[in-house]
């Protein structure tokens, strides 16, 4: 059910992408603009989900008592969102998405191979680097392969 759960975050994050992009062209290709609505929206529904859990009374204190660099996820959130608002329509929804899973797969395994930013260590396995391996083979033929073809027909 949880790799069933992750596959549905994959395809939501290839309709966010477009669904932003399409927002941004709707305010005049603001970017930026388009990036802080779909942020705001975002934490509108937290904050509901939030309330109707019951709310966390003691959360402002725990939140207090947190380290500054926890607080990156929004940052780094926001600039994804930000960064696939401005590329989506110039690179293609394609090519912005096999380029993040590429870029998510080598710092992923980079993350579990050496438990970084306080993570359980996972060890990857020689098949698990071979998927890897086949996967950028995949995100180069998406990204170079019709060029290849067309170069080799000549």
């Amino acid at each position: 059910m949880l790799f069933l759960m992750a596959l549905c975050v994959g395809v939501a994050i290839s309709v966010q992408a477009a669904v932003n992009g399409q927002l941004a062209l709707g305010l005049g290709a603001d970017s930026v603009l388009a990036a802080l609505v779909s942020f705001s929206v975002g934490t509108v529904a937290l904050a509901l989900l939030v309330v109707l859990r019951g709310g966390a009374p003691g959360t402002l204190a725990l939140m207090a008592g947190q380290p500054l660099w926890k607080y990156a996820g929004g940052l780094l959130g926001a600039s994804f969102v930000f960064g696939s608002v401005y590329l989506a329509p110039r690179i293609g929804l394609l090519n912005l998405v096999v380029l993040v899973i590429a870029a998510q797969l080598l710092t992923s395994m980079a993350i579990d191979q050496f438990g970084l930013i306080h993570m359980a260590v996972r060890r990857v396995s020689g098949v698990r680097m071979l998927g890897a391996l086949v996967m950028v083979a995949g995100v180069a033929t998406v990204l170079f392969g019709d060029r290849v073809v067309a170069a080799m027909s000549r």
